[in-house]
């Protein structure tokens, strides 16, 4: 399937936000609610994540995804420890502080820099209406890695794509064969892989891991319901 290039840009609007997507809303909490997605792509690294100093997720494993999750608005501060840390004190592998705007919907990854170090890396989910018979894919560069291009059918449809962006396409719903492959080249790095892309829906595809080693995979997750 050809694939029709859609630019778009979607702005870091929620520093360190991984907080948000780890904690359920209490039953009694205020109407202000956002909703998050969490991608753990830091590789041979599973976590338990404590959120304003309580454990909310034990072991996390790594290529894994959490959500959605409907979460009060405001302030949270998140801490990332090894696996079966006896508690949220000590040294953290890393840490965040977030503030959710009320009616958002973002995705948070934990993954690795270009370098290959360790960060958190906020998105803001485009769940805009999909036109009739047409599907969303979003595609971001969350691993260590340097510059990729997406390819349809061995031709690239998204070029340059840094660690730390990310590109949309609108396309026709149905079956992709997609791969990712260095800029400027064909042979792929990841895939080729089918991608089923449904009608009304937005498909959020995350490249994690890091290009030495051959430990490069994908995360996905799907939002559904946005026919326009």
């Amino acid at each position: 399937m050809r694939l029709n290039h859609l630019a778009r840009h979607a702005g870091l609007a929620v520093g360190g936000a991984l907080a948000l997507a780890l904690v359920a809303a209490p039953a009694a909490v205020a109407q202000e609610t956002a909703t998050v997605y969490v991608v753990h792509g830091v590789p041979d690294t599973p976590v338990d994540v404590y959120v304003d100093g309580k454990r909310a997720i034990d072991d996390f494993e790594p290529g894994t995804s959490q959500g959605p999750v409907q979460l009060p608005a405001g302030p949270h501060k998140l801490a990332l420890f090894a696996a079966d840390a006896a508690d949220g004190s000590g040294s953290p592998l890393l840490s965040a502080d977030a503030d959710l705007p009320p009616g958002g919907n973002v995705t948070v990854v934990a993954h690795l820099d270009e370098g290959g170090n360790p960060k958190i890396t906020p998105f803001v989910n485009d769940v805009s209406s999909v036109p009739a018979g047409q599907a969303r894919l979003v595609v971001r560069h969350t691993a260590a890695a340097p510059a990729v291009d997406v390819l349809a059918g061995g031709q690239p449809v998204i070029e340059g794509l840094s660690n730390g962006q990310e590109k949309a396409l609108e396309v026709p719903a149905g079956s992709v064969s997609a791969a990712v492959a260095a800029a400027g080249t064909t042979d792929p790095v990841i895939g080729p892989a089918d991608v089923d892309l449904k009608e009304g829906t937005a498909t959020f595809v995350q490249a994690i891991g890091k290009l030495d080693g051959g430990k490069l995979s994908l995360v996905s997750f799907t939002v559904s319901d946005l026919h326009s």
